[in-house]
């Protein structure tokens, strides 16, 4: 089976997976796809591990104007094949706050050049790009990678001017990177709460 059919096959199987309801309560969300089929993230998971890491499949399931593709391209992806360049275009392309998570969750984070990315992720002037690059750097301070004196530098310094955006979204994400920047340890937690009480702000 050629890719194009693949592709085909797959957008046939969402109908199976088919939740109007939770279609409908992401439109009235604000999140309006080209097409939507409301399917869950449970199902999309189980069709990915279905499918396999696939290279090819995953850069034709992206190029479909489908909120369902576009989560499955980043579940089976696979981080150690992906070139940087390839990456630099699909951030472009992120419209939506749910697949600038899924995307960090399923496939950035992973990446052998997260950190990289992330960092100039945060300099970006568009929101939804920031917001992957703050959803990257929480997973990797969760899993205990700190960054070394440049990257301190500049995630404090970008993650300030975040929590003063009038993106809520943006300010959530940028906050949670924080904290979990601050569980680093006890240097990196006098350091976040020096930072964000010096913008009038606090965390727990």
């Amino acid at each position: 089976m050629n890719i194009y059919e693949q592709v085909k096959e797959i957008k046939q199987s969402f109908r199976q997976m088919m939740d109007g309801s939770i279609a409908q309560s992401m439109r009235e969300k604000g999140m309006n796809y080209h097409l939507n089929w409301g399917a869950t993230l449970l199902r999309l998971k189980e069709k990915a591990d279905e499918i396999g890491p696939n290279y090819d499949l995953a850069i034709a399931l992206w190029k479909e104007n489908v909120r369902e593709c576009k989560i499955l391209a980043t579940m089976i992806m696979p981080p150690n094949e992906v070139l940087p360049e390839v990456i630099d275009i699909w951030v472009e392309q992120i419209d939506t706050i749910e697949i600038a998570e899924q995307a960090a969750f399923n496939l950035f984070q992973h990446l052998p050049f997260a950190a990289e990315k992330a960092y100039n992720w945060l300099a970006s002037p568009d929101d939804l790009i920031q917001m992957c690059g703050y959803h990257v750097l929480s997973r990797l301070f969760m899993n205990q990678q700190e960054p070394n004196e440049r990257g301190i530098n500049e995630f404090v310094d970008q993650a300030l001017v975040a929590l003063q955006s009038s993106n809520l979204s943006l300010r959530k994400s940028a906050m949670q990177s924080v904290i979990h920047f601050s569980g680093l340890g006890l240097m990196y937690q006098r350091l976040a709460h020096s930072a964000v009480r010096s913008i009038g702000m606090d965390f727990v």
